[in-house]
């Protein structure tokens, strides 16, 4: 009998303060989770008597031609599991997906030094809430988007743009936690666990990293295991140590980093979920305006200008950070004291509009479109509709969906729909860029992280 299907969601995110700071442990970053999750399921393969495969077949049947094939071996010498992508059956696609790739491999890594069993073949399925994408302009599916949680975007996944609400982070964080719960039953119920969150975290944190090619500031991964919080990055070197996979020892280092124990650098990070609320009376919406950004080639353009001019640019980042503080603060403020009026959201605005200012600021002295003027337009227009209370370019910015805070009144949102709606851009796009069709997300702002699912809501999606 073969071992329990698992399925797992997490969150995306929307880093609605400490664009760039969250990089440096000096700084933090005020992080919302969102109810648009990547959902992994992960379920045996049936194989006959005396048969043995090798063999994880990935699939993501929202997009043409996404599925993936691999062999899987234990190396010797500690050196994890190798992973071989198999080529040549019909249905395959012949590019690889690093993400996916890595996180299977460090997954099975890990679960590798905690069971003596072999490692059983596996299917597994990965769907998107349609938030993470945009839809086709020339989309016959329109009333799919806004009735059906999983859509067939019927293009490929090389095709697909962007929303820019972190797919990577969600996918691998979920990958991983449905793995870990099919292969090592009991971790099923230690993922509640702040024990189990804090290796779930540091696994998907190693995976993420070394599948992006770099250490980042992890507040993706983060908010997807975690939810809302106000986060601070862990120290690179406590990853940069790890070997690489295959080599002599990874498993056991990789081991002894998941688990925080041995000689390493401990983990460092601080998630603080207590400090970050939401007002019943806001809640944040999302427009996507059909384009993305290229995040990589900014974050370097930008701490290239800090490196450069490191008096000015420290000055100006302790004044963002103090006011990525008042925005927490003020947000925690009308928690506690709801809003009797209009009025009473006023200072809000000021610490919105204030940021805004330093990041168009930092954005013109670093020649990096962090604000582009077209988003600098659409954020005004709808910050002068009655209701809205402030918006930014979320995370590293470009053109990116963008984030407004609202009070949560029907008629608020009758008046945005009715701006976008046949929104064109009236100002010219940095560097030759410009924006789409603007629409709403369906997307809201959510507490939780990483959480188990009924795999019965994936059925029709299952081969």
């Amino acid at each position: 009998m073969g071992l329990q299907a698992t399925a797992f969601s997490s969150p995306g995110k929307v880093l609605l303060a400490g664009g760039y700071l969250v990089v440096d442990r000096d700084y933090t970053g005020l992080v919302l989770g969102l109810d648009a999750r990547i959902h992994v399921h992960t379920e045996s393969v049936e194989t006959g008597d005396g048969v043995q495969l090798s063999e994880i077949i990935v699939r993501s049947p929202q997009f043409k031609d996404a599925e993936w094939r691999y062999g899987y071996r234990l190396s010797e010498h500690n050196g994890g599991i190798e992973v071989t992508q198999l080529k040549g059956h019909s249905t395959l696609t012949q590019s690889r997906n690093r993400f996916v790739e890595t996180a299977l491999v460090y997954a099975l890594t890990y679960i590798s030094c905690f069971t003596k069993s072999r490692i059983e073949p596996a299917s597994i399925t990965i769907l998107a809430d349609t938030d993470y994408y945009s839809r086709p302009t020339s989309s016959n599916i329109e009333n799919e988007f806004t009735e059906r949680r999983f859509v067939n975007f019927n293009i490929s996944l090389s095709q697909a743009n962007k929303t820019g609400l972190g797919s990577s982070a969600a996918l691998v964080t979920a990958f991983i936690a449905s793995l870990l719960a099919h292969y090592i039953p009991s971790e099923a119920s230690l993922l509640k666990t702040d024990a189990g969150k804090a290796r779930l975290h540091n696994l998907a944190q190693a995976a993420h990293c070394n599948a992006q090619g770099k250490i980042g500031s992890g507040f993706d991964v983060a908010a997807a295991v975690y939810g809302s919080c106000i986060y601070k990055r862990f120290s690179p070197e406590i990853l940069e140590q790890l070997r690489e996979s295959g080599s002599a020892g990874f498993s056991i280092q990789l081991r002894d980093i998941v688990d925080d124990v041995g000689p390493i650098k401990r983990w460092n990070s601080q998630i603080n979920k207590s400090m970050i609320s939401m007002p019943r009376s806001l809640k944040l919406v999302m427009c996507d305006v059909d384009c993305g950004s290229e995040t990589p080639g900014m974050v370097k353009r930008v701490f290239s200008w800090h490196k450069d001019h490191l008096e000015e640019a420290t000055l100006l980042w302790r004044t963002l950070q103090k006011g990525n503080e008042d925005f927490a603060d003020e947000l925690r403020r009308l928690s506690v004291y709801p809003a009797q009026s209009n009025d009473a959201y006023n200072n809000l605005r000021d610490i919105i509009l204030t940021g805004r200012s330093l990041i168009r600021e930092m954005s013109e002295k670093s020649g990096v479109p962090i604000e582009p003027r077209v988003q600098t337009e659409l954020l005004d227009a709808c910050s002068r509709l009655p209701g809205v209370i402030g918006g930014v370019v979320p995370g590293a910015g470009g053109f990116d969906a963008i984030a407004l805070l609202i009070e949560d009144k029907e008629d608020t949102m009758t008046e945005l729909h009715r701006l976008l709606d046949g929104y064109k851009a009236q100002a010219m796009g940095d560097e030759g860029a410009s924006i789409g069709r603007v629409r709403l997300l369906r997307v809201k702002q959510e507490m939780e992280g990483t959480k188990a699912e009924k795999s019965q809501l994936y059925n029709e999606w299952l081969s």
